[in-house]
């Protein structure tokens, strides 16, 4: 397993964005490799550093303004050649089945829990870095 993973954190809240380095820590779980992040705050800024590519997964803030991650999430699927997979953030379970809509590979509400959202973000991490092992 690589020793470390890229995750990028696509929110206009930085409150959110700290609440996802918190909820990881140094790696989300034993087994997971330590985690480093990108921070975005706008759309032109996750399109550039998924251009750029090395993104091991993405967390997607689905109550960003003015572009939602949900909507985030659809594009990157359909433009993105390999996109990572994709943990959205979403404002009531009863979004979830939007997530599914945006082709999310996993959702977890806000406030972000701590260890709902680090089982999640590790099960990704896992299956992304198992395929490209």
């Amino acid at each position: 397993m690589q020793s470390t993973a890229t995750v990028l954190v696509y929110s206009d809240d930085a409150d959110t964005r700290e609440q996802v380095r918190l909820a990881t820590g140094r790696r989300p779980a034993s087994d997971a490799p330590e985690v480093q992040f990108i921070e975005c705050a706008t759309l032109p800024a996750v399109m550039k550093e998924l251009d750029r590519g090395g993104i091991d997964v993405c967390v997607l803030d689905g109550e960003a303004v003015p572009a939602g991650g949900m909507g985030v999430c659809r594009q990157i699927k359909d433009e993105i050649f390999h996109c990572p997979p994709v943990l959205l953030l979403i404002g009531r379970p009863q979004d979830a089945w939007l997530a599914t809509w945006s082709r999310a590979e996993a959702a977890v509400t806000l406030p972000v829990e701590p260890v709902e959202f680090a089982e999640a973000l590790a099960s990704l991490l896992r299956s992304r870095l198992a395929v490209g092992a």
